[in-house]
């Protein structure tokens, strides 16, 4: 095997143990025994940020992960893939956990579900266990993006409107499913799934959340205040 194809794959397979751990832990208590100190402190950092900001790290973290992947794989093709890849799958990471810390409020058991079902489909994309491992991976980000979408609805610090775009973009992302629907109504369920969750993310880059509506939601919930 090549020595630079085993090396990614150690590396996908040390990131698949941390995602399955985070997993495990439920992202609310970091400090169970087993998880790292460098992962403790990325969630208590995460923690002490306010809402606002946490928001506008989201947005502002998703778009330089992807226009970032791109750039590399444009400029540099078939020689920053594994870079690309490596990129996009840590940014997205970390947003996934900054989200969960935003919409905990709403439902911190959905929360907690979207976040694991993202974290699964990262930890796809990294393995590649299988030719269709993007496709899969893809599927998984759907039912995230639906369940975001139900966050947002239920949450009272951002509009609701943003929460149908990012559901409808999430039904685009599982027609990933079928390789069949998916080759019949492609690009526009891609396009529809970029748009659907774009708009959410340039929107909390922008805007952010509505910090008066989220302590009011936060306080019964229990979530920790900024």
């Amino acid at each position: 095997m090549p020595a630079r194809h085993e090396s990614s794959l150690q590396w996908a397979r040390g990131y698949a143990a941390i995602v399955n751990q985070s997993i495990r832990t439920g992202l609310d208590n970091p400090r169970k025994e087993g998880m790292s100190m460098s992962k403790v402190a990325m969630v208590d950092r995460i923690r002490d940020v306010s809402p606002r900001l946490k928001a506008r790290m989201a947005g502002g973290l998703y778009f330089f992960t992807l226009l970032g992947a791109q750039l590399l794989e444009t400029a540099f093709p078939g020689k920053m893939n594994l870079a690309a890849g490596c990129m996009e799958i840590l940014g997205m990471t970390v947003v996934t956990l900054i989200l969960y810390a935003i919409f905990r409020p709403a439902n911190r058991a959905v929360a907690l579900l979207a976040g694991a079902f993202n974290l699964a489909g990262i930890t796809l994309e990294a393995i590649r266990l299988t030719s269709h491992g993007t496709d899969i991976a893809m599927v998984f980000h759907g039912v995230f993006c639906i369940l975001t979408g139900y966050l947002i609805h239920k949450s009272s610090f951002l509009p609701r409107v943003l929460g149908a775009l990012i559901a409808f973009g999430g039904l685009s992302w599982l027609t990933y499913l079928s390789p069949s629907l998916e080759s019949y109504l492609s690009p526009y369920n891609l396009a529809c799934g970029l748009i659907g969750e774009a708009s959410v993310f340039l929107w909390l880059l922008a805007m952010g959340v509505n910090m008066r509506r989220w302590n009011e939601q936060a306080a019964p919930a229990g979530a920790d205040l900024p």
